[in-house]
């Protein structure tokens, strides 16, 4: 019946062949209405409340009892607390209580609460977090038999089809709104490293992120994440993860897995301008060109070579390099995907085997805590895994020695010392920087002045610093 009503919406929106207007024949034409839709969906969807308590620093006056008496200021050594807090949606997917929502609504947040659309809360942990892709699986605690929501097929969807947001826009409560797919494989948005999105003019809030973007059979096809917008508000721009990088984060979080691991391509890629295409012979600007290969990679052992332009995986056509690499990462781990590659101005099909980067060095990843420039960094021992978690290639490094920064903690004396995500550390007061252990050590020597040698694309940058 759903179908008939779109289906004859549609046919109101737009003039007859014979340029002639219509009218509804009866009473139940003109009654079209989602509400069927929303109505199994919505108990699926849930709020988010996310929280932490924050220890500020020690206020020396908070050492006389007249001042903490009078000013308040914390406790008996002079320590207040602040709750930081962040409200988001999420959706059930999975009967036990697993619910997915955004990364960045439980971002460095520890405690969590879900509230569902008949008003019942519960505690709930988080059992993933994957800021890849900007999501994260949390588990209700206490429960079970919850509504979950049926995933859908994101490939499925076509420009111009109905689609429905469910969430909790700026904390007002459970709220939908109705629009259509107007594009797909939205890139360079900036959200996460898979940076595919469906775009849609449902209306999508702050406060929405995390929420549901389903079809009219009130299947899961996006997890509703950002955006576009001016003023804060709603332009009818908005972003959603497709489900098909969902799906991937969920098997991982019922597996009992902490950290999603993805089909590694192996090779630095990057999108084909004009100026490539002309210079390649091809007919207009699309696919990616490879720009390097890992050697011991899937990609090496496929047979992809520098200069090669991969314009589909498994016949699905690839805009630019982001297309490949959201490609590749929903593959299941273990098969074989094909890539469809022009070389040399013909077509050549090369199979990749899909399978993980390795861990060959530990990790050991430590976040430094003694007084030196580079305070406040997280570092992790190279390794293949380690470079693709971080979008990085050996090659574009330059170098395969050191240790390289993970993250950086806002406020840091790293953060304004300049350090980013991606230098690799190579060398503290002349001491060569080999392990995590050994950056860890040098850092804990006291020093007035800091030798440094850093690697950042691929050029050795060398500092002297007074700390």
């Amino acid at each position: 019946m759903l179908r008939i009503a779109v289906a004859f919406l549609i046919c109101l929106a737009a003039p007859a062949l014979a340029d002639e207007r219509t009218v509804p024949a009866n009473p139940a034409q003109v009654h079209l209405s989602f509400a069927p839709v929303v109505a199994k969906v919505r108990p699926s969807v849930v709020n988010v409340y996310a929280s932490r308590v924050d220890t500020m620093p020690r206020n020396p006056l908070m050492d006389d009892p007249f001042f903490r008496h009078f000013f308040g200021g914390g406790d008996a050594q002079g320590q207040s607390k602040r709750i930081a807090q962040s409200l988001g949606s999420g959706v059930i997917v999975d009967s036990s209580g697993l619910v997915v929502t955004n990364h960045h609504v439980i971002e460095g947040m520890t405690d969590v609460k879900i509230a569902l659309s008949d008003k019942h809360e519960y505690e709930a942990e988080i059992v993933l977090r994957d800021p890849r892709t900007d999501l994260a699986v949390l588990k209700i605690k206490g429960g079970d038999g919850f509504p979950a929501l049926e995933l859908g097929d994101s490939d499925a969807i076509e420009v111009g089809d109905f689609v429905i947001a469910i969430g909790n826009p700026f904390g007002v409560g459970q709220s939908v709104t109705q629009g259509i797919v107007s594009a797909l494989a939205r890139t360079d948005i900036g959200i996460n490293d898979y940076g595919f999105f469906i775009q849609t003019d449902a209306a999508i809030n702050p406060g929405n992120s995390g929420g549901a973007l389903v079809d009219t059979w009130g299947r899961l096809v996006g997890i509703n994440s950002a955006i576009y917008s001016r003023s804060g508000g709603s332009m009818g721009i908005g972003f959603a993860i497709p489900v098909s990088m969902v799906k991937n984060v969920i098997a991982t979080a019922k597996s009992g897995g902490t950290v999603v691991k993805r089909a590694w391509l192996g090779a630095k890629l990057q999108n084909v301008t004009q100026d490539i295409a002309d210079s390649l012979g091809l007919d207009r600007p699309v696919g990616a060109a490879v720009a390097g290969v890992e050697t011991g990679s899937p990609a090496a052992d496929a047979g992809l070579k520098r200069g090669d332009v991969i314009v589909a995986v498994d016949g699905q056509e690839v805009d630019d390099a982001a297309g490949v690499e959201f490609r590749i990462g929903v593959k299941p781990l273990g098969g074989t995907a094909s890539l469809s590659v022009l070389r040399a101005g013909r077509s050549v099909i090369l199979p990749l085997k899909l399978k993980s980067a390795p861990e060959t060095t530990p990790r050991a990843a430590v976040r430094l805590s003694s007084r030196s420039p580079l305070q406040g960094a997280q570092v992790e021992n190279l390794s293949p895994a380690v470079l693709d978690e971080l979008s990085l290639t050996a090659e574009a490094l330059g170098t395969s020695e050191g240790v390289v920064v993970a993250d950086v903690g806002a406020g840091t004396p790293a953060a304004e010392f300049g350090l980013q995500k991606g230098d690799v550390i190579l060398s503290v007061n002349g001491a060569a920087i080999k392990e995590t252990r050994d950056l860890v050590e040098a850092t804990a020597q006291r020093s007035r002045s800091w030798d440094l040698m850093i690697a950042r694309g691929g050029q050795t940058i060398h500092t002297r610093i007074g700390f």
